[in-house]
């Protein structure tokens, strides 16, 4: 049973509850979005498997009495396959995000996340990466200047590099990415959603 810390709307901690009941009632809670990038200014997308759209490289929820850094490192580490050191990620914003959506069950989803976004270079090899093929479906690079040039047009495409799973080995396709491949929910724009992380990756990789 996965528990995670409760708060308030200001942030304050109240306690834990099981994540049935905090999405159920929705309570604040905290969660990690993990971006990599690399030396030339690439920002790691990952390919979701459920929509098969691009979001974060890594993102899940913090659980109970886990630091944001130890957050950061699990979640790459389940969704990407790698183990990184995470103490020199880079904080970019702590966005509150607030969701309501009705499931196929017929139930309601209430999600009310402190959302803290960080951002970390990574020097490895794409070989390294173990993508968990229940949740990723591969990982895409696109230059993160050419991406905030695509979502402030909200149409168009950028050549990007997709890294997938054949046969248990990664495998590399350049290909053409379209500005409809990346998640961007119903009361979000692109920009709003992915632009100050696309921003800090600029700005660290000059």
């Amino acid at each position: 049973m996965e528990y995670l810390d409760v708060y308030d709307e200001q942030g304050i901690f109240l306690g834990k509850e099981e994540r049935s009941i905090v999405h159920r009632d929705a309570l604040w809670h905290k969660t990690i979005h993990c971006w990599l990038y690399d030396k030339n200014g690439n920002a790691f997308f990952q390919i979701r498997k459920d929509e098969g759209t691009l979001y974060t490289t890594a993102s899940g929820h913090l659980q109970a009495g886990e630091s944001l850094e130890e957050g950061f490192r699990r979640e790459i580490e389940e969704e990407i396959g790698i183990s990184i050191d995470s103490h020199d990620a880079v904080f970019v914003e702590m966005v509150p995000f607030v969701m309501d959506r009705e499931k196929k069950d017929g139930t309601l989803f209430r999600d009310r996340a402190f959302a803290h976004v960080y951002v970390d270079l990574y020097e490895g090899k794409y070989d390294d990466f173990e993508l968990d093929p229940n949740e990723v479906s591969g990982i895409v690079l696109v230059n993160a200047h050419e991406a905030l040039n695509l979502f402030q047009e909200e149409k168009g495409s950028i050549n990007g590099l997709v890294l997938f799973l054949d046969h248990g080995r990664i495998c590399q396709e350049k290909r053409e990415i379209l500005f409809s491949d990346f998640l961007v929910n119903a009361h979000e724009t692109a920009y709003s959603k992915y632009g100050k992380v696309l921003e800090k990756i600029v700005e660290l990789t000059k």
